[in-house]
């Protein structure tokens, strides 16, 4: 019976060992996860967000045409669809100071690339780009519709 009894002991000692081992794995694995940057897959609908965030939506009018220094001929037309803003359109305006329609730019930056047609300005961060990419891709070969959630 005392040979069970140390055997036991042992065996409970050797336990104790490895789940604090084990949980010690798991917190540091936890704490990588929670500082990685990865935040899931990157689909449309929060892509366009990330858009949204860095340069907001405004809504065109005379006034906001002189805020924004566009100047016409030139500046007073979307050159992705060639088109002139009319008051209450939804625009654009990049950091570069280049201004689109909001729908033809977002169509650019999804479907194309993720810089200002004009000058090649990055407008998202490569990383947001290549998970958006990627959930595409997968979709595609999947044969599915793109995720626009």
């Amino acid at each position: 019976m005392a040979i069970f009894s140390k055997l036991f002991h042992k065996l409970c000692y050797k336990i104790i060992i490895l789940l604090a081992f084990l949980l010690t794995e798991i917190i540091i694995l936890i704490r990588k996860l929670k500082s990685s940057s990865y935040t899931g897959p990157i689909t449309t609908k929060k892509y366009l967000r990330f858009i949204e965030e860095k340069n907001p939506t405004i809504c065109y009018s005379k006034k906001s045409s002189k805020l924004l220094k566009l100047k016409p001929p030139r500046h007073v037309e979307c050159t992705l669809c060639l088109s002139e803003f009319m008051e209450g359109e939804k625009l654009r305006s990049l950091k570069c100071q280049h201004t689109f329609h909001r729908d033809c730019l977002d169509t650019w930056l999804k479907d194309y690339c993720a810089t200002c047609p004009l000058c090649r300005l990055k407008v998202v961060s490569d990383d947001v780009v290549s998970q958006h990419r990627e959930l595409r891709k997968q979709a595609d070969s999947n044969g599915m519709v793109a995720i626009t959630m």
